[in-house]
């Protein structure tokens, strides 16, 4: 004895479902751009600086408790502003 069940209903209906609550939310590449302006218009000393800082802050990402982030952007800044 072997049951057969109709998917093009459940399907439908499911997909009507999800649907009913999308996001209004769509960025504009505008709106992402703005974003990132600061930072491409920055001198490029600002733009070293924060590239570092980001890239130490990933470093500590794989940490479970990072320490020493506050230590490590201070050296960054004074190594960047001699």
């Amino acid at each position: 004895m072997a049951f057969r069940y109709s998917t093009s209903g459940a399907t439908s209906v499911i997909s009507r479902r999800v649907a009913e609550k999308s996001s209004t939310y769509s960025p504009s590449k505008n709106e992402l751009h703005d974003v990132q302006e600061p930072i491409i218009t920055a001198p490029l000393e600002v733009r070293r600086i924060i590239e570092r800082v980001l890239q130490a802050e990933k470093d500590k990402l794989y940490m479970k408790t990072p320490r020493n982030i506050n230590d490590d952007i201070l050296r960054i800044v004074k190594e960047e502003v001699q």
